[in-house]
């Protein structure tokens, strides 16, 4: 057999939104909108940071020269470690992989039990976390929803030291201020064995949104302050509608978004050169009819695509949307937003998928779709894994063996060659993915959790305790 050169075997699927020339004009024009419109920074301390490094500071106006971002570009680390709680997984947060999650702050939540819609509860984070245990293809857990029940102030360290106490996976957290960050932190860090512990094998994110158009409020600010010092690796990417807080063209939707992210990007790596931070965030338009952000439309994808193009092009890791729905109920609509989305950001490759599971334009988290969305990326991973053309998959022996009219079904080929593609595929798939296969796996899964204490040691949930305990008292203060 003869040397043959400049071939991939193992091509994986290629595609793509952007050209490089359109990816170059949209950076540009980013650069340009930084340096000369600027952004509004509501801190202090950031805006005295970005003076010292070269900007030019009118009151709460910073303009951002070009070389400082692309300074700071360079600085990001290529790939960040998240570890799963057990120590049993972890994640390699890095261009090219993709990995999938619920989101966050739903009001609403479909009960699984009795398909009910009502209001979150301190109890459905930890059953949210169970459950993203025992689906494959999810890799991290949020919450699905917004804590009802807990003190004013603290839904977000309540959610977290839920979920911590019933998942193993990574979490992605949020908090509304940077003492509920720091709480977060110590509540984290007493699950891991201590700070230098986390610090090593840090288990989960932060998530942070600045303000659109082009602003970052002091609390954003003040949490991304606090991540970065402490080595938290960090989700920094607004949510932006076209027709509403961007303009409604998609490049420039695009050149906005990212403008805000790099104000993160450049930030961060002031504070503390090297540490992790994920631009992008849910980008979709405005529905004029309803006055909602629209999850189930296409321009979702397409933003989530281009943002991911964009994020590759400047070296850093995304975050996107996908799995979501604007209908109400899990019905047909829902199955093919989500399918769809979901499908489109296995092609574009966005590193952190979340809002799995949301229905009613983000307003009500269902665990059924999150059971059905797992299947569906099942299904997607292994569409995008593409044609392995090799000597051996084109089977040249087997056809001349076989001859014309031949039968395949009894070949030794044909045999291996099925035991590799189910071995390869988890074993559910070719299952029945429809609404009540979703809605009696879920079933089987919440029963079965029901019976499961809280993972976590007593000496460590008694830990935890302590630090709720001094977060009500701080928040009564």
């Amino acid at each position: 057999m003869g040397t043959r050169t400049n071939l991939t075997e193992e091509q994986y699927v290629q595609f793509s939104f952007l050209s490089e020339g359109q990816k170059r004009l949209i950076l540009s024009e980013v650069l340009e909108i930084l340096q000369y419109t600027g952004a509004r920074i509501h801190h202090p301390r950031a805006c005295r940071l970005l003076e010292r490094n070269g900007c030019t500071v009118r009151g709460e106006q910073v303009f951002i020269p070009s070389q400082l971002v692309r300074s700071a570009l360079r600085q990001i680390p290529p790939v960040t470690t998240i570890h799963r709680w057990d120590g049993s997984g972890k994640l390699r947060i890095e261009i090219g992989r993709t990995y999938f999650g619920p989101g966050p702050t739903c009001p609403n939540f479909i009960d699984p039990i009795d398909g009910r819609r009502r209001k979150y509860v301190t109890a459905d984070a930890g059953m949210v976390a169970g459950v993203c245990d025992e689906l494959a293809e999810i890799d991290f857990v949020m919450s699905l929803g917004s804590i009802s029940d807990a003190p004013e102030g603290l839904e977000d360290v309540y959610e977290f030291a839920e979920m911590i106490g019933r998942g193993s996976k990574p979490i992605i957290a949020w908090s509304h201020t940077a003492e509920g960050c720091r709480t977060i932190h110590g509540i984290a860090q007493a699950v891991a064995g201590g700070e230098e512990n986390l610090y090593h094998r840090p288990s989960y994110i932060f998530y942070n949104e600045p303000i659109s158009p082009l602003r970052c409020d002091f609390q954003a600010t003040d949490k991304l302050f606090y991540c970065a010092e402490r080595g938290v690796p960090q989700i920094f990417a607004p949510a932006n509608t076209a027709g509403a807080t961007v303009p409604a063209t998609h490049a420039a939707h695009l050149v906005v978004t990212l403008a805000e992210s790099l104000l993160g990007v450049v930030l961060s790596q002031l504070v503390n050169p090297g540490a992790c931070i994920i631009i992008g965030g849910t980008q979709s338009i405005l529905d004029m009819q309803h006055g909602t952000f629209a999850y189930g439309a296409p321009e979702l994808s397409i933003l989530g695509a281009g943002l991911a193009e964009m994020a590759e092009y400047m070296g850093l890791p995304v975050f996107t949307a996908a799995g979501c729905s604007d209908s109400k109920l899990l019905d047909q609509q829902a199955a093919l937003e989500s399918s769809l989305s979901i499908h489109s950001s296995i092609l574009s490759a966005g590193t952190l998928v979340h809002d799995l599971g949301f229905l009613e334009s983000g307003m009500t988290g269902s665990l059924e779709l999150l059971v059905l969305a797992d299947e569906i990326i099942s299904m997607a991973r292994h569409i995008a894994g593409g044609v392995l053309v090799t000597e051996e998959s084109m089977a040249g022996e087997t056809i001349r063996q076989a001859g014309p009219g031949g039968d395949y079904r009894q070949l030794e080929h044909t045999a291996r060659w099925r035991d590799k593609r189910w071995a390869s595929r988890q074993a559910g798939d070719g299952r029945d993915i429809g609404q009540s296969a979703a809605s009696q796996r879920l079933q089987d899964i919440v029963q079965s959790q029901q019976a499961l204490s809280s993972k976590l040691s007593e000496p460590v949930s008694s830990s935890v305790r302590e630090i709720l305990q001094k977060a009500e008292q701080g928040a009564g203060q």
